[in-house]
């Protein structure tokens, strides 16, 4: 077996591109926050001696390679914590980025969307096995779609970011400010993909869904939902989901950038068409071809499926939370770590996604992690409860036009090669 599926999956994993992607007192609202749910710890660490100076020169060696203009990586073990920041916050400043700076979060918001549904189940405010038509009406198959499998990506619909009318929009108008309504109907206007829980696609418009679901339930707008059940307990205090009419973003923030190639950027990246040719590519690889300045987009298209703002700081504290146990009771803690099914049946023991969560095991070791791709912004969020170690990467340039790659999964994994003993890009038994 190819551990982490294969080197294509890992450096582009399947629907996850840019926006399509994204678009993953208090303490009586987190049930359960002094439990820990981790599996046995081994006897010896997977990691290697971890050395400060050799993951300083991986993150500067690789933003060189891709022309990223800035990165953080901030990473947290027994060994202690490193943090390797290179680059600038903007072009044609020196302003490098830290584990402070505030970035677009994109997809990793799925994590916390889940999470919030999770504990409003566990409250009793629904259940996992409810139609999405209880609480959202006008859904397609909205009867027979359940929460649970808007969670898992399995509902079927289609996913209203791979109409080329929002990344158009998003290029002309990009201080549009969308709503639910609009985001669903484009959504709906196309036909469904396949029947509900029939095979797993990765798809904002599930989640967008959720975000309505939650607010349903509790009453509240999800910003609040969030606030209440999520980033106050937990002390996320650098962590928001902004209103729908808000585009900027708290200082310090970093500016996000993406390759531009005429007006048609965003549609190369949304729906893939056409590829760049190679004069372009060789451009873009010589440092000539300038990215577009991406930060002032306003984010409402992205939602409960990928509008939070968020710093690799207060990152690595939500996804060891979500994780470990201190965000879910006992028993959801198990029903959330269980939920992980293959994303190819063909291949039960490859990369999995469960309730906001993607799950990876190569040799001995078993990662939870999240990824998030927008105009401008490329990040990673994963723990490792085994061997105790938290990884947040983010870029300020989603992806490297001269090898099509995302660069926050690229340089993620070359992390995690740096770091394990057994490394995810080897072949394991």
């Amino acid at each position: 077996m190819r551990t982490f599926i294969g080197r294509s999956r890992l450096w582009r994993q399947r629907g996850h591109l840019c926006i399509a992607c994204f678009l993953f007192g208090a303490v009586l609202l987190i049930t359960g926050c002094s439990t820990e749910t981790t599996p046995s710890k081994p006897t010896a660490s997977g990691l290697k001696p971890i050395n400060q100076a050799e993951l300083q020169s991986l993150v500067d060696t690789t933003i060189k390679e891709f022309h990223i203009p800035g990165a953080v990586v901030l990473l947290r073990t027994p060994q202690g914590d490193f943090t390797a920041a290179s680059g600038t916050t903007q072009l044609n400043t020196t302003n490098p980025p830290r584990a402070n700076t505030h970035f677009r979060i994109a997809s990793n918001t799925k994590t916390m969307t889940a999470a919030v549904i999770m504990l409003l189940a566990q409250h009793g405010k629904l259940e996992l096995e409810d139609p999405v038509s209880k609480y959202v009406p006008g859904v397609p198959n909205g009867d027979t779609i359940t929460i649970a499998q808007l969670l898992e990506m399995r509902s079927g619909l289609y996913n209203y970011t791979n109409d080329p009318m929002i990344s158009e929009i998003i290029d002309t108008n990009p201080a549009k400010v969308w709503t639910p309504a609009e985001l669903l109907a484009i959504a709906f206007a196309h036909p469904t993909n396949f029947p509900p829980g029939k095979e797993y696609e990765y798809n904002n418009t599930n989640y967008l869904l959720l975000g309505l679901v939650a607010e349903k339930a509790d009453g509240k707008p999800l910003a609040q939902v969030m606030h209440d059940r999520l980033f106050r307990p937990l002390k996320l205090r650098e962590t928001e989901l902004p209103a729908s009419t808000v585009s900027i973003i708290p200082e310090p923030y970093s500016h996000g950038y993406l390759s531009r190639v005429g007006d048609a950027v965003l549609r190369r990246r949304l729906v893939g068409e056409p590829p760049y040719s190679p004069k372009v590519q060789a451009a873009a690889r010589a440092g000539t071809l300038l990215p577009k300045d991406y930060t002032g987009v306003n984010h409402s298209f992205a939602q409960a499926a990928g509008g939070v703002i968020s710093t690799a700081d207060d990152l690595a504290t939500w996804t060891k939370a979500l994780v470990a146990g201190r965000v879910l009771n006992p028993a959801y803690q198990r029903r959330w770590l269980d939920s992980g099914k293959p994303e190819d049946p063909s291949k039960p023991e490859g990369q999995k996604y469960g309730y906001g969560i993607a799950q990876l095991s190569w040799g001995p070791n078993t990662i939870y992690f999240h990824g998030g791709e927008t105009p401008g912004y490329n990040s990673k969020i994963s723990y490792d409860p085994a061997n105790d170690m938290t990884l947040i990467v983010w870029t300020n340039l989603p992806v490297s036009l001269g090898d099509q790659q995302q660069t926050a999964n690229t340089l993620w994994v070359r992390v995690l090669d740096h770091i394990y003993k057994v490394s995810p890009l080897e072949t394991s038994p």
